[in-house]
């Protein structure tokens, strides 16, 4: 398959009904590792908004369990895209993240945000460190999954185009970005996490390389300062370079999708294992347009993480992978 092979495949397609299989192709083919990188800062856009960190912050999940919180929103994103968004395996996540989300008052306008931080976080990464912008499908088709996300959490108001998700992100933030202390500590915890990837001597350049790629509005609101122009100016060059070697590389072959590789799950996970314990006990509601809950969340096939023993965090569960589930491949 020839490297742009993809992309007229893509073209070829119809947004509006295709949307699950093009976000299924951007996240899982063409950019797997910029598509989470860009997710990644969506969920740290969170954080400069004292009303979301200082709920954050309430709950110490990032504190006592930031690999486990930080998986969890991974899996959860990919069981409601991973089988479609009609499909009943995405309806059941959506009711558990639902039950979730249930227990605090959180304002419509915070939902809406979260949202479009998801929509506009990947689009703005890939088109500036990613091998090739995403097409007019590509992006249309984020924001479908985004609007037919917020029919089944029941949030009102999303918006129909990109520019008008990208209008309200910025908005938002322009309004409620604001320093707090509890944005510090959950940014910290989230750094620590990803820190925590890469072999302890590295650690340092790690945090400050991360934190040359985010916008001023965002570090001072986060409570840190810009990092020196020779920092952003190297993690910038960094990335496009990389980005100019996977130009060159061929497409991924259609049998090696891109799946989520939990460090907190390495033998699998169910649905029931994601989120704080205390959400198993809850009880499911509909979601908009059903007529009533159902019996329980479907048990989603666990998923084989491929991380090798000494880099995956042991799995309390004791779980083994179900019969001839599948090995995900390894991200490139």
């Amino acid at each position: 398959m020839g490297r742009y092979s993809r992309l007229r495949e893509i073209r070829r397609m119809d947004p509006a009904r295709d949307y699950a299989e093009i976000l299924r192709l951007i996240s899982q083919y063409e950019f797997p590792w910029d598509y989470r990188q860009g997710v990644s800062v969506a969920f740290l856009r969170d954080y400069g908004v004292p009303r979301i960190s200082v709920l954050l912050d309430r709950t110490q999940e990032f504190e006592r369990a930031g690999q486990k919180r930080y998986d969890d929103t991974v899996l959860i994103g990919y069981e409601m895209a991973a089988d479609g968004f009609d499909s009943e395996r995405a309806r059941a996540a959506a009711r558990h993240l639902n039950r979730i989300h249930g227990k605090y008052r959180i304002p419509n306008d915070d939902f809406r945000y979260v949202l479009a931080t998801t929509v506009v976080g990947p689009k703005r990464w890939i088109d500036r460190f990613g091998w090739r912008p995403l097409c007019e499908q590509e992006i249309q088709a984020l924001v479908e999954a985004g609007r037919k996300t917020a029919a089944m959490m029941g949030i009102e108001g999303a918006p129909e185009t990109y520019e008008g998700f990208e209008r309200l992100l910025d908005s938002y933030e322009e309004r409620m970005f604001a320093y707090d202390p509890a944005n510090r500590r959950v940014a910290n915890a989230t750094f620590r996490v990803m820190a925590s990837w890469y072999p302890r001597p590295l650690r340092p350049l790690v945090a400050r390389f991360s934190l040359a790629l985010l916008d001023e509005p965002l570090l001072t609101a986060l409570g840190f300062r810009p990092q020196p122009r020779w920092a952003q100016a190297s993690a910038s060059a960094a990335l496009r370079l990389r980005a100019r070697c996977v130009r060159r590389l061929p497409a991924r072959p259609r049998r090696f999708p891109s799946r989520p590789q939990p460090r907190s799950y390495p033998f699998g996970w169910r649905l029931d294992d994601l989120g704080p314990h205390w959400a198993r006990s809850r009880p499911l509601e509909p979601l908009p347009g059903e007529a009533e809950p159902s019996a329980g969340p479907r048990r989603a096939e666990p998923e084989v993480s491929p991380i090798p023993p000494r880099a995956a965090e042991p799995d309390s569960g004791g779980r083994t992978p179900a019969p001839g589930c599948r090995r995900p491949a390894r991200n490139s």
